[in-house]
């Protein structure tokens, strides 16, 4: 059992630290780490290197979270280790080791762990997320708000302990990476959300 825990923990880390922004990236010959925001993810990518590669990133992220998962349920052999992939791979799309440890902030692969597991709570923030980007214009405020609803959400649906440990969890690191957001937003100096420069 613990040699099951350690593989789908490692599997589902190892998936995540491919980060999806810094690995399409490297074709465009730019660290999007040194450009717009500093973030290693699909909103600053698509600042920086517009449409085209915005849409790979969006379709690395959720399918390393979505392989992840499964990597877990299937080593592990029971749902608890879906989770323990998926979050694993969330750790590691925040803190990569094969980028030195600097990653995104997990959003969208959070997501697609979310989806795989509670399909129902994922598209509810997905459109509680949709909809304050569309009014606000702020990408961050979405992430942020579908975060802390997470929890409450899971917790009102009557989830089990280990998903509202998980969403309590994952809540407060998002929370947590989108501190400088936090501080734009206060400052009003945050980025609106915009398509970019096409490429």
């Amino acid at each position: 059992m613990y040699i099951r825990t350690v593989l789908a923990i490692a599997a589902g880390y190892l998936l995540g630290s491919l980060n999806t922004s810094l690995i399409v990236g490297r074709f465009y010959k730019v660290d999007v780490r040194k450009h717009g925001s500093g973030n290693a993810g699909m909103t600053n990518t698509l600042r920086t290197l517009g449409k085209k590669a915005a849409l790979l990133v969006i379709l690395g992220d959720i399918g390393k979270g979505i392989l992840a998962w499964l990597a877990g349920y299937y080593i592990y052999g029971a749902p608890i280790g879906g989770m323990l992939g998926g979050t694993a791979c969330i750790t590691g799309h925040i803190w990569p080791v094969f980028f030195r440890f600097r990653g995104g902030k997990g959003v969208l692969t959070t997501f697609a762990v979310l989806l795989m597991f509670d399909w129902v709570v994922a598209l509810g923030l997905l459109l509680i997320f949709i909809v304050i980007v569309l009014l606000t214009g702020y990408v961050s405020l979405g992430s942020m708000t579908a975060a802390l609803l997470f929890p409450i959400a899971a917790a009102v649906l009557g989830r089990e302990a280990p998903t509202l440990i998980f969403s309590g969890l994952i809540a407060l690191v998002i929370i947590l990476k989108h501190h400088e957001n936090i501080r734009r937003l206060l400052s009003g100096t945050e980025s609106k959300f915009s398509f970019g420069k096409k490429r």
